[in-house]
C-alpha cells in the first residue's frame, strides 16, 4: 500500500525586495577584511564606524583587487588563487550569484557583490534579494514531519506551483522538484526560519535571491503536495 504524498495549503503572507542580506556583514567580517588589507590596527576603530571604514579601504585599491580580498575571504577553501583572479574579473560585470554554475557559492557571490557595490558605488552590479513569509498548514499534522530534518528540499518543492511555468525552478529543476533528491534546494534558499509552528502548520521566513523566487509575490493561497528527499542507507 503506498503512503499517501503530505498535502498542505500554502499562503503567502508577505513579501520583500532587498538589497542586502539581513544580518550577514559582522563587525568581526570588517574587521578581518581590513586586517587582509594591510590595516593597522582595525581593534581601535570604534563598531559604528567599523563598516565605512572597511569600505573606504577598499576604494584604495583597483576594483579588482578589492573582490580579490572579499573573495578569498569568503571562500579561502573552495577557492584557489587563479579561480578567485578569474571570479574577481567577472564580478565587475556579472551577476555570479545568478549566473556561476556553482550554486552553493551563490549567496557569497551576492554578499561580496553588495558589499563592493556599497563600496565603489555602482562600479559592480546592484543586488536584489527577496524576504517573504509563507504559511505551510498540513492536512494531516502528522505530515509536518516531512520539514523535520532537511525542510529546504520539501519547501521548495510547495513553493514551486506558486511559480508560473516559465519561472527557472519549474523550466530547469522539474526533475529534482518531482524526484527524491533535490541537493539544489539548499543553495537556493539563502536563509530559513521557522517563525511559528502549531499543531498544524509552520510558517517560515525565506531569504533567497530574486532572481530563483521573485515571482512567488504573485502567489495566492493555494493546495499542493511535497515529499523529503530519499534517504541514503549508508554502509557498515
Amino acid at each position: 500500500m503506498l503512503t499517501p504524498t503530505p498535502k498542505f495549503t500554502v499562503e503567502r503572507l508577505t513579501f520583500a525586495t532587498l538589497t542586502e542580506l539581513p544580518n550577514t556583514w559582522q563587525n568581526s567580517d570588517y574587521k578581518a577584511l581590513l586586517v587582509k588589507m594591510n590595516y593597522d590596527n582595525p581593534d581601535a576603530i570604534s563598531e559604528a564606524e567599523l563598516k565605512e571604514m572597511c569600505l573606504m579601504s577598499f576604494t584604495d585599491l583597483e576594483p579588482r583587487e578589492a573582490a580579490e580580498v572579499v573573495l578569498g575571504y569568503l571562500y579561502p577553501e573552495e577557492l584557489n588563487a587563479g579561480q578567485v583572479e578569474n571570479l574577481a574579473h567577472q564580478m565587475l560585470t556579472e551577476k555570479l550569484w545568478e549566473e556561476n554554475p556553482e550554486l552553493p557559492l551563490h549567496k557569497g557571490f551576492y554578499q561580496a557583490t553588495q558589499l563592493l557595490h556599497d563600496a565603489y558605488n555602482g562600479t559592480f552590479p546592484a543586488t536584489k534579494a527577496v524576504e517573504f513569509q509563507v504559511k505551510v498548514t498540513a492536512e494531516n499534522p502528522a505530515d509536518l514531519a516531512v520539514f523535520a530534518e532537511e525542510p529546504s528540499a520539501p519547501l521548495v518543492r510547495l513553493l514551486a506551483p506558486g511559480l508560473p511555468d516559465n519561472a527557472l525552478i519549474n523550466r530547469l529543476f522539474s526533475s529534482q522538484v518531482e524526484g527524491d533528491k533535490f541537493e539544489e534546494a539548499k543553495s537556493m534558499l539563502w536563509q530559513l526560519t521557522e517563525k511559528e509552528k502549531t499543531d498544524n502548520s509552520i510558517t517560515f521566513d525565506v531569504v533567497s535571491s530574486a532572481y530563483w523566487l521573485e515571482d512567488f509575490k504573485y502567489a495566492d493561497t493555494y493546495e499542493a503536495t511535497t515529499h523529503a528527499d530519499a534517504v541514503v542507507p549508508t554502509e557498515e
